[in-house]
């Protein structure tokens, strides 16, 4: 079972020794609905915690993707650029967006679990 770290721009992060793989929540899915295009960061970029690093597009909107943790991105997935709509289909398994080799993996210890997140999501609503 994978373990997700969640952020409050609702990217999860789940991470395999030092890589973690990364994509938004079922949540960001639904409030953005069926998504047509995907920017996904360059293989070998560096990015700071939280700092913007690609988008997604559906009909209804455009929205940045942030990056949970720092690193450097090792794989992006292209079946993701090639059918964007595999991230609403199954937004934690197939529609993952990039994979990076964290340099500060701390940070994981900064982003909420599973039931932070649920709480977050019940206090955003109200």
């Amino acid at each position: 079972m994978k373990h997700y770290k969640y952020t409050e721009k609702h990217e999860w992060v789940a991470v395999d020794g030092n890589i973690g793989t990364i994509g938004i929540t079922n949540y960001a899915q639904e409030a953005l609905g069926d998504i047509v295009y995907a920017q996904l960061p360059e293989v070998d970029t560096q990015y700071e915690q939280m700092e913007e690093c690609g988008a997604l597009e559906s009909v209804k909107a455009a929205s940045e993707l942030y990056c949970p943790v720092s690193g450097k991105v090792t794989e992006i997935n292209a079946a993701v650029e090639d059918q964007p709509s595999l991230i609403n289909k199954s937004c934690y398994e197939e529609g993952w967006l990039f994979k990076l080799e964290l340099t500060v993996p701390s940070e994981i210890d900064e982003l909420m679990d599973e039931a932070a997140y649920e709480k977050f999501l019940k206090e955003s609503e109200e």
